[in-house]
């Protein structure tokens, strides 16, 4: 259990059966009445956002998640298989689990999974990845950083815009928060 009076931004509380991660939090204590604490809550498995208030010193059972590094081997049809690097264990993650993660996803990438109750209800992607551009566009001569951008299909299958005098074969870091175009590797 945990306190309302101990919520720091990260602490994860389970309500109604639900995983939340406290996102902002705000004690007050007004002139008239009791304290209480105002917060902002994320659905860990959603991603949703909710304001509730709690009385101080309200208890509540704190959420226990659990983060296992995985390596993702393959596609098999609507089976995204991962690998625990703890204890080698194959696990198949559906288009739902991994989100718009399944986009930058290439063989070998190490990522994440969170899990809540024995379920996965996320992946933890990196920041940023290096995909290979496999389709756009040929560049011209005299196009710059700064003229526009086009098309490009990267190597997972998704597309994305980029500069001009970007070319079949190019590896481009590419944001896994956004999915733009971040720079050249």
């Amino acid at each position: 259990m945990i306190s309302s009076n101990d919520f720091k931004t990260g602490v994860s509380i389970e309500l109604d059966g639900d995983a939340y991660v406290v996102v902002d939090f705000q004690h007050v204590k007004p002139g008239k009445g009791s304290a209480f604490v105002r917060t902002k809550l994320k659905n860990v498995r959603t991603g949703g956002i909710v304001e509730k208030t709690f009385n101080a010193g309200e208890k509540l059972p704190k959420a226990h998640l659990d983060r296992r590094e995985m390596q993702y081997l393959y596609h098999d049809g609507d089976a995204y298989i991962f690998m625990d690097t703890g204890n080698y264990e194959q696990m198949p993650l559906t288009d739902e689990s991994l989100g718009d993660g399944k986009n930058y996803l290439i063989e070998n990438m190490n990522v994440s999974v969170l899990f809540f109750q024995g379920a996965v209800i996320g992946v933890d992607m990196p920041a940023q990845v290096e995909l290979k551009v496999i389709e756009t566009e040929p560049g011209i001569k005299g196009d710059t950083a700064s003229g526009g951008n086009k098309p490009a299909t990267l190597e997972t299958g998704v597309v994305v815009r980029v500069p001009f005098f970007i070319n079949v074969g190019d590896v481009l870091r590419i944001s896994t928060k956004t999915g733009e175009y971040q720079e050249r590797a």
